[in-house]
């Protein structure tokens, strides 16, 4: 694995894995549900990803909005590749819904709807917390 899908947390944070891709929880989330879409490979240009990466994006898609679509209800889905921290290719997948959402007694809300994610705002998780939303992803896949 590169050090960008380390940097969000791999293992720890596993949600779904591809041949190409794993699918992470954010430890940041701007809205519930966030994760993060990393290829496994080295490169830092997305043209630079093996045409098997590109290939694989509608299956690994179609799961996480599933996924997402069963945990969050969200109305729209922003993936996001800004990739000027993290050097490797990877998307923030942000679910996206007016108002709230609430998961283990704390209240997630889109700051930014309808408009740009506002990736400032978030509920940051850690240890057991960030284990429980781990898990509870994963169950929708």
């Amino acid at each position: 694995m590169n050090e960008t899908i380390a940097r969000f947390g791999f293992p720890a944070t596993l949600v779904a894995e591809f041949e190409h891709w794993v699918v992470l929880a954010r430890p940041a989330q701007p809205t519930l549900g966030s994760l993060v879409l990393a290829a496994k490979s080295d490169a830092t240009a997305f043209g630079d990803l093996p045409a098997g990466a590109h290939a694989e994006l509608k299956p690994a898609a179609a799961a996480i909005e599933a996924a997402l679509t069963r945990a969050v209800d969200y109305a729209k889905l922003n993936y996001l590749m800004l990739m000027m921290v993290d050097p490797h290719v990877h998307f923030h997948v942000i679910p996206r819904y007016e108002g709230a959402r609430e998961w283990r007694g704390r209240e997630f809300v889109d700051c930014g709807w309808p408009k740009v994610p506002d990736l400032g705002h978030a509920v940051t998780l850690e240890g057991v917390d960030l284990a429980a939303l781990v898990t509870w992803l994963k169950g929708g896949f």
